[in-house]
């Protein structure tokens, strides 16, 4: 069977789509760029907001409308949090839970023969030592653990993802080795939340990062999003993990959502801006290279306009490398659903102003890169020409003429808010 998998949502669910390829080529389907070309589609789907929530529902019916000829699996994130809108919506396709990937081959043999199967169990299977096929050939995304030990009110994504199940680190690492040996110079490591690895079943996050550090080859390694209330008991030895680990690029995900203690206890965050402030000092006096990066959620039912203004003094004081700006919507079954929402005038303004100390936060941390010579490892061509690498901090530098996969060294000439600009050097 041809078959064409369309992906939306975070690096996990990429992974998540890159094992269902691989699974089925495994078993001689093939997976096709034209779904023209296709038998049946896979739609994997995120959920994490209410715009993407409208447009997974919005692809569901132009597929069946455009591509009535053809088998339809709705996947992801969407069949675990939303099956109300699924049995309204696509009643008659296949639908395959995030944790049942296993049974994809099952799933689409028996389309072949018009039976649908609607698998939405929960199990343990470990993503990790899967079959893959890489949507980029230099980057492999390694799933270390799945669910999460939080409960954020205003998140749907913990339904889908459930209770926290960390994979065994000696996988990990073979998966990792396999891909640099195959070829890989980027090691992607993601979750729902890195920093609680092996909380549940006492394996060491630093010791994982100490080992992903020092495999063989040229290579680089990302970590994903950390929620601060798990890095920071392990902050030091994750830091040293870092200090100690040329591989491990020099950047964080510490989402921190809201700038006020008032709205971050609302939000069940289990920790305070203070404890924020001190992880990022700790990080910052260690590693003076490191790049910072978070998230922000704009109009919490709860949030006032004193708020939100310690929102904004948080991120001129902090000065983030990288600001991740969402809007606060309703989500199916988060606990702040039940809350009222601010109004849309103040919301509209409020993600104005936000956005313009963002882009000028952004902006101004990335001045002290203008001059200096960097090494970095090109990963891509640009999409509007170039060539796009990143150096040890994981800024993404854009140089003119470079090949795919090599580390090479550059001056940064210019810079914008989102990237900078380099020439390459000898």
């Amino acid at each position: 069977m041809n078959i064409y998998i369309e992906t939306h949502g975070c690096t996990f669910n990429q992974a998540d789509s890159e094992i269902l390829s691989g699974l089925l080529v495994d078993k001689k389907h093939k997976i096709v760029d034209n779904i023209e070309e296709s038998d049946i589609i896979i739609l994997n789907t995120c959920y994490v907001k209410q715009p993407t929530e409208q447009k997974m529902i919005t692809k569901i019916r132009k597929f069946q409308k455009e591509y009535s000829d053809k088998k339809l699996i709705i996947a992801g994130c969407m069949v675990e949090i939303d099956r109300k809108m699924l049995k309204k919506v696509a009643p008659n396709s296949s639908w395959i839970g995030p944790h049942q990937l296993n049974s994809i081959v099952n799933i689409v043999e028996n389309l072949e023969h018009d039976k649908i199967i609607q698998d939405i169990k929960r199990t343990d299977d470990i993503k990790v030592c899967q079959p893959k096929i890489r949507s980029n050939p230099l980057i492999h995304i390694i799933q270390i653990c799945e669910g999460c030990t939080g409960n954020c009110t205003f998140c749907c994504t913990r339904l889908a993802r459930g209770k926290l199940y960390s994979y065994p680190s000696n996988l990990i690492i073979k998966e990792a080795q396999n891909a640099i040996n195959s070829g890989c110079k980027e090691i992607d490591i993601t979750a729902q939340d890195t920093a609680c690895y092996g909380k549940e079943n006492n394996q060491s996050f630093s010791n994982l990062l100490n080992e992903l550090g020092q495999l063989d080859g040229k290579y680089r390694v990302r970590i994903g999003m950390m929620h601060p209330k798990n890095i920071i008991p392990i902050q030091d030895q994750v830091i040293d993990a870092f200090k100690n680990h040329e591989n491990l690029y020099n950047f964080v995900h510490l989402p921190i959502q809201t700038g006020s203690d008032k709205v971050l206890k609302e939000m069940n965050r289990q920790h305070s801006i203070d404890d924020y402030k001190k992880l990022i000092s700790n990080f910052r006096k260690n590693i003076p290279e490191i790049s910072i990066a978070t998230d922000i959620i704009v109009g919490y039912p709860t949030e006032t306009e004193e708020d939100f203004q310690e929102t904004l003094k948080l991120l001129e004081e902090v000065k983030f490398d990288i600001i991740h700006v969402s809007k606060y919507m309703h989500r199916p079954g988060a606990i702040s659903s039940d809350l009222k929402s601010v109004s849309y005038e103040v919301m509209k303004d409020r993600t104005h102003r936000l956005n313009e100390v963002k882009n000028k936060v952004m902006f101004d941390c990335n001045e002290k890169y203008l001059n200096t010579k960097q090494k970095i490892l090109i990963i891509d061509k640009g999409k509007k020409g170039g060539y796009v690498g990143y150096n040890n901090s994981y800024k993404n530098v854009i140089v003119d003429n470079a090949t795919i996969g090599s580390f090479i060294n550059v001056e940064i000439v210019d810079y914008k808010s989102t990237y900078l600009l380099s020439k390459k050097i000898n």
